[in-house]
């Protein structure tokens, strides 16, 4: 099984949630390819059976640009094997609260398998890691479905 986390992080909080998932799918015996946005290998996108997209909200609810790329490649690409998952973090306090997670996630409804979303307050708290582990053990489960 080849998994990748894919993410991007402005304040460090969502890297501290990636860095948190990758955990638990290691706890779990299942290796994980963690890249930055910056290090991802775009053009073997469609050689991994999962991705996991992890990303802030920008502006007004709006995709980081370093991530329109990732975005643009699932729209183009041949991706519909690929069972995918998105989190992010982001501000209540903003009308669109992680509006990104929200995009990629309508993207991804239509040209993959997606699996599960997951959306945190600012930074991860006591409160969301049983969410956290609730989102491993979904995406797992359609993975598992999946191959």
């Amino acid at each position: 099984m080849n998994l990748a986390i894919v993410y991007t992080s402005k304040t460090g909080n969502t890297e501290e949630l990636v860095h948190f998932i990758k955990d638990l799918f290691l706890q779990k015996k299942i290796e994980v390819h963690l890249f930055r946005m910056d290090h991802f290998p775009i053009h073997e996108i469609t050689t991994f059976d999962a991705i996991i997209i992890g990303t802030y909200t920008w502006g007004d609810g709006e995709i980081p640009k370093e991530m329109l790329v990732l975005y643009r490649a699932f729209e183009i690409q041949d991706v519909n094997h690929v069972v995918t998952g998105v989190v992010g973090t982001g501000d209540s306090f903003y009308p669109k609260f992680c509006g990104a997670v929200d995009a990629f996630r309508d993207m991804l409804y239509v040209h993959s398998r997606l699996a599960v979303t997951l959306k945190i307050e600012i930074t991860l708290q006591t409160q969301d890691l049983e969410r956290c582990r609730r989102f491993v053990d979904i995406f797992i489960k359609n993975l598992k479905m999946a191959i």
